[in-house]
């Protein structure tokens, strides 16, 4: 299964962008943490980066949003000396997915019927798949996961699909053993979102963008 990672071109500033590209990349990154709220919601199991979340939410006073802010920090620091270029984009969305992962918990709670919590993880995975299709063809940096997965791919010349499987399955079996939620949902979310976001990617407005690197996703 696939994702992608958009690469900008040199030329292109990470920093700047018309009004249309932002309203496109907030939304996007908006939309991507709705997804990721709703599939908790679900209760069958979370994404692996939020079943990670929500466990150090378990220890911690952070909610699961504020995990996912500050494991997002963490990782930024990881890749400050790697050959990976952060931009507007990295920064929204280590700010942005929290935020919307919080304010949609708050607004939609658990589902109980299983009929009702399938559908609200299958709408999550297709949410994040037209959330990602939005704002990775802005073109203002790689999320800090994304970043770190190429930084380490610049140091290491190892295949991209292995760190990024590496990287994930090691989000999730820590989230796991801290108390996260992982199960059926959590298969269901590593087997679609790739399909979910390649989709989304080449039926929005924007397309894809010149750069554009597939890379497997694992969850």
């Amino acid at each position: 299964m696939e994702s992608t990672v958009s690469l900008p071109p040199r030329t292109l500033s990470l920093w700047a962008a018309p009004p249309r590209r932002l309203v496109r990349l907030v939304a996007g990154l908006w939309l991507f943490g709705t997804g990721e709220a709703l599939v908790i919601r679900g209760g069958l199991g979370n994404s692996p980066w939020s079943v990670f979340a929500q466990g150090v939410s378990r220890h911690t006073p952070l909610s699961i949003g504020g995990a996912t802010i500050l494991t997002s920090a963490l990782i930024l620091l990881l890749w400050t000396r790697m050959e990976v270029r952060p931009g507007l984009g990295t920064v929204a969305n280590a700010l942005l997915i929290g935020i919307a992962i919080d304010t949609t918990l708050g607004w939609v709670g658990e589902a109980s019927a299983a009929p009702v919590r399938v559908a609200a993880v299958l709408t999550g995975i297709a949410t994040v798949g037209v959330g990602s299709g939005l704002y990775l063809g802005c073109r203002l940096g790689p999320g800090p996961r994304d970043g770190l997965m190429l930084g380490l791919h610049a140091r290491t010349g190892r295949p991209i699909a292995l760190l990024r499987a590496g990287i994930e399955l090691t989000a999730l079996v820590t989230g796991t053993l801290l108390g996260g939620t992982a199960g059926l949902g959590t298969v269901a979310f590593a087997v679609l979102v790739g399909p979910a976001v390649h989709l989304g990617v080449r039926v929005l407005p924007g397309g894809p963008a010149p750069g554009v690197v597939a890379v497997a996703r694992a969850g």
